[in-house]
């Protein structure tokens, strides 16, 4: 019966049946109008924010069923792929062990299986023990994810953070490790924990009602949830709020971030009911974030250093800073992990990661050195604080990750472990580039490719254009098996390092975002322009891809400079700039007018106005456009994208295909299972070898 009346409603609600599906789904019109400084603004599409509306979810379904007819001839293709992606994913693995205390702590995946289960085991050998079955959890539902595996200091009780519902509503639980039992849980919690030392008390977060982190609470195992104390909360919209344990293991750190400031607390973890203590008072412009070293602790600021210094500050008076490493103009000093002798500090030269290791009692400091053109770091696991191991991940476009343990006195380093690639792996048949590209204002553009051997650059070939460009997320060469698919195909794939990240430091942010967020869509921009200038490829066999904040690259150059893609594929886009930060209720809008700027004050509108994807859809001919969505996405609705696709619908002149996909038990990241992910990762790379005319039946 449902499906029976679904379909009367796509008959009523859409200019075309679902099932005759001879044309395009046309959302119905129903304009909403607005005057904001002085502009009428009409939005014909709003309606489709109504989630409950069964109109809405028939469009949506609608929607998916016109994508999967158009897509029907490239099914073949898809399975290929998703074969191949598998294939090179060994299905049945182990993580490399990480020490905790007396115990090492991994984990395990199985071929068949969605998701993976946690054991340990104790130092120096004995039985492994289950800690968590994800697949257990995950039984008859449609989503499900786990966050926040946390083990009390004793190693008896776990806390972690169950959603099911791909909205981010979490419930924290507590597990007796011992018995097996749940014995405690706590609806409605955030993502942020932090044991005590008696491994009774924890504390943790909850969120306001746009999922923004603003209270942390302290709670006793076994006590009813009234009796929480809570010990911080920050309602200030700009500001997020997080709690965890210092890796010392002798405070509970509580920080209270903003995207321009920020303030974080100390509570010790011997002492829980003790009142947080400040660290440094909130100041204008002034970022920071603790770490814990002996009777100091190490705080790495942009105070009088826009590219970040570190200093140092006794336990006893946390506020008094001195330079422990100064900041300058050519290191961007990203990040810092304290130990028990020595700090790793992450940080940038050039725009390639380094890691610099120095000893705390003075000795001199050196920087790890690593050999391929274009590389990612990233620490690891590391949970020990009396160490002299530090664990990190490298990687790059042809070095399948590989987890190393560095030895910080004798200056040696170990592989662990490095991913194996089933089907086979030829690091010779491809070829690593690092470019730099002008752009319009004469910045210098990063770029990093990988090209099959013998690439020719004489404009045939296609390429795969991704970049991302916001909220100072580097995004660094790694390695994608997936990848490979589309470069054994003879696809060039390259990333722009764009303004918006960080990768040539903070004033490479800083440069896009807020007044001068244009850069970051004419930098994509300039970058595709000079691969066709230079024959990598040609207007007619490039495709563009980025998801998210890069959504909206994807949706801003698509209305710049639709001439210069084939295609764009723009997963969980953020299209609609302004409505969207016009609604504080929204989640993740109201802090975020630090990113894009607040539509309420008119200059900040106005450059909104000029980029906005939504809002600067207009009459003329698109490439081929696929957008992806979730319907419980928490981060980008769904809304904006369906939005965005039906007023392109209703504009564009041209007659490429205009696909919008929504999972309807989906997240932010799509589906929770990986051989789900792995096969929606497919059905993109099948619309992009489509697009440029390679997406025929296989052979």
């Amino acid at each position: 019966m449902r499906h029976i009346l679904l379909q009367l409603l796509v008959v009523s609600c859409l200019a075309v049946s679902s099932w005759a599906q001879s044309a395009p789904p046309a959302a119905r019109r129903l304009p909403k109008v607005d005057t904001l400084h002085g502009e009428v603004r009409v939005d014909d599409y709003f309606w489709l924010r109504e989630k409950t509306n069964a109109e809405v979810i028939a469009y949506l379904e609608a929607e998916n069923a016109w994508t999967a007819q158009g897509m029907r001839h490239t099914e073949a293709l898809q399975e290929q792929l998703y074969r191949e992606i598998v294939g090179r994913i060994k299905e049945t693995d182990l993580s490399v062990p990480a020490r905790q205390g007396k115990w090492e702590y991994f984990s395990r995946t199985a071929q068949g299986k969605n998701y993976p289960a946690f054991w340990r085991r104790p130092v120096g050998g004995g039985p492994d023990e289950l800690l968590l079955d994800q697949n257990a959890l995950a039984a008859g539902k449609a989503y499900l994810s786990i966050e926040q595996l946390d083990v009390s200091p004793d190693g008896r009780l776990l806390l972690y953070l169950q959603d099911t519902t791909a909205f981010r509503d979490y419930t924290l639980y507590v597990k007796d490790l011992a018995s097996g039992a749940l014995i405690d849980s706590i609806p409605e919690a955030w993502s942020g924990t932090a044991w005590a030392d008696d491994g009774r008390t924890f504390f943790y977060l909850t969120a306001d009602s746009a999922k923004r982190g603003n209270a942390v609470w302290r709670h006793e195992v076994g006590r009813p949830r009234s009796a929480d104390v809570n010990v911080f909360r920050d309602d200030d919209v700009l500001h997020n709020v997080d709690v965890r344990r210092s890796l010392s293991g002798r405070y509970v750190l509580i920080g209270s971030e903003g995207f321009t400031s920020s303030e974080w607390h100390v509570v010790p973890t011997a002492r829980p009911t003790e009142p947080p203590r400040v660290v440094a008072p909130r100041r204008p412009d002034v970022e920071y974030e603790v770490a814990h070293a002996g009777n100091r602790f190490l705080i790495r600021t942009n105070d009088g250093a826009r590219n970040f210094r570190i200093v140092s500050a006794p336990e006893s008076d946390p506020a008094r800073w001195t330079d422990w490493q100064p900041g300058t103009d050519s290191v961007f000093i990203e990040g810092l992990q304290v130990f028990r002798r020595h700090a790793v500090v992450s940080q940038r030269r050039g725009g390639l990661q380094q890691f610099r290791v120095v000893p705390l009692d003075g000795g001199p400091a050196h920087e790890l050195a690593f050999p391929d053109a274009a590389y990612a770091l990233s620490p690891s696991d590391n949970r020990e604080y009396d160490t002299r191991t530090f664990r990190f991940v490298y990687q790059s476009p042809v070095s399948p990750p590989a987890v190393y343990d560095y030895d910080l006195d004798r200056r040696t380093r170990v592989l662990r472990k490095q991913q194996e690639i089933p089907s086979g792996f030829d690091p010779s048949r491809y070829e690593v580039r690092r470019l730099s590209v002008t752009a319009r204002d004469g910045a210098e553009v990063p770029v990093s490719m990988l090209l099959p051997k013998g690439f020719p650059r004489d404009g045939t070939r296609p390429l795969l254009l991704y970049a991302y460009g916001s909220y100072g997320a580097s995004m660094d060469p790694w390695f994608s098996s997936s990848v490979l698919s589309l470069v054994d195909r003879g696809f060039g794939y390259a990333i722009a390092h764009i303004r918006g990240g960080q990768e040539k430091g903070r004033a490479w942010y800083d440069d896009g975002k807020m007044m001068h967020k244009l850069n970051t869509f004419h930098d994509f921009i300039d970058v595709a322009e000079w691969l066709v200038r230079e024959r990598y490829t040609s207007p007619s066999r490039l495709v563009a891809n980025g998801g998210s904040a890069g959504g909206l690259l994807m949706g801003a150059v698509a209305n710049m400079r639709p001439d210069l893609f084939r295609a764009i594929v723009a997963d969980v886009p953020f299209v609609d700039v302004i409505n969207t930060m016009l609604d504080a209720s929204l989640p993740l809008t109201a802090q975020e007018w630090e990113q894009w700027g607040n539509p309420m004050i008119p200059d900040q509108y106005a450059y909104m106005r000029r980029y906005s994807p939504y809002d600067n859809v207009t009459r003329q001919a698109y490439p081929w456009i696929l957008a992806t969505t979730s319907l419980n996405d928490s981060q980008v609705m769904y809304h904006e994208p369906a939005k965005w696709v039906a007023r392109l619908r209703a504009l564009k002149t041209d007659d490429h295909p205009l696909y919008l996909r929504t999972l309807m038990a989906g997240g932010h990241g799509g589906s929770s299972g990986r051989y789900d992910r792995w096969r929606e990762a497919a059905f993109r790379y099948a619309f992009m070898l489509d697009a440029v005319g390679l997406g025929g039946p296989v052979p």
